[in-house]
């Protein structure tokens, strides 16, 4: 008992070292993005991931080898409108609403695992995106004074970013976690220098350490995060990731002087409870087909 008390404490840290460096990604791009466009800021978050991800890889002995490039194109390209999304989204919105939209996510992967991968979800899952849908709703408002067509495109990038989960699912069945994020690196890189170069524009001396900052706060918090899901269960470490709002909503009113709106966070908290509980069935039934799975391979004519 105390092996898995310290196994899912070191867990949580990871999540919680993640969340922060996400959080923090967010506030870089924020800054950068004063005097820069979204979709350079997004160039230079994977030119500079890149580079802090190749020693990393190297000394991992990720293997390079792969027969699903065309997959890796295609969810390099749709991962990148995700990303150019999201960018814009945290560029021009409030930042706590920009973050609480991007929670929304495994909302829409719910639907896409349904029609991708022919997933079964029953009537309490269904529930729980109908209500984290509404969430959805609380927090865009549309019709009210509030609402902003830029939520629409925070959306978008949650729409495109659920996708992408449906094919680094499909990917990882044959190719190593290490492996796919080489790949995509690979491909954003120059995906995103093409978007950059229709809004081009040299950084300002001051501007290089943010944009430094954005992709090396980016590549590590995608190294945590993965690691703690391989050391811990979803639904456990879910809530931590919740953090993140909190974080970014009081620094964008000390630093950018955003008010906190309390219908992002009213909306933001159903959202939460929605996706919290789907991962949390979602664990459960892991664990249930865990326990079969042995009994089931044992009969015959199967």
């Amino acid at each position: 008992m105390s092996a898995q008390r310290n196994t899912f404490l070191h867990a949580a840290a990871l999540m919680l070292a993640s969340t922060l460096c996400f959080g923090a990604m967010a506030l870089t791009i924020k800054v950068a993005a004063r005097t820069l466009s979204p979709f350079e800021i997004a160039f230079f978050r994977n030119a500079f991931g890149l580079l802090a991800l190749i020693p990393i890889l190297l000394h991992g002995k990720a293997p390079l080898r792969t027969r699903q490039l065309p997959r890796y194109l295609l969810r390099s390209a749709i991962g990148v409108c995700s990303m150019l999304s999201g960018f814009w989204a945290i560029a021009h919105l409030p930042l706590a609403q920009a973050i609480a939209l991007s929670y929304s996510t495994p909302l829409f992967v719910t639907i896409a695992a349904v029609i991708w991968l022919g997933e079964i979800v029953r009537k309490r899952r269904w529930a729980a995106v109908f209500v984290g849908f509404v969430g959805v709703l609380v927090v865009v408002r549309p019709g009210a004074a509030g609402f902003s067509s830029g939520t629409l495109i925070a959306l978008l990038a949650a729409v495109l970013a659920a996708v992408v989960a449906i094919q680094i699912k499909q990917l990882s069945r044959i190719d190593a976690p290490d492996t796919i994020v080489f790949y995509t690196y690979l491909f954003w890189v120059p995906m995103s220098a093409l978007a950059a170069a229709f809004a081009w524009r040299w950084p300002a001396l001051a501007t290089w350490p943010w944009l430094a900052a954005t992709g090396l706060f980016g590549t590590v918090a995608q190294l945590l995060w993965t690691r703690a899901l391989r050391m811990g269960e979803v639904s456990a470490l879910q809530p931590i990731s919740f953090m993140q709002l909190p974080m970014v909503a009081l620094a964008g009113w000390l630093w950018f002087g955003e008010d906190i709106d309390h219908w992002t966070l009213f909306g933001a908290a159903i959202i939460f409870a929605a996706v919290f509980y789907i991962a949390h069935r979602e664990a459960k039934l892991a664990r249930t087909h865990a326990t079969n799975a042995p009994v089931e391979a044992a009969k015959p004519g199967e």
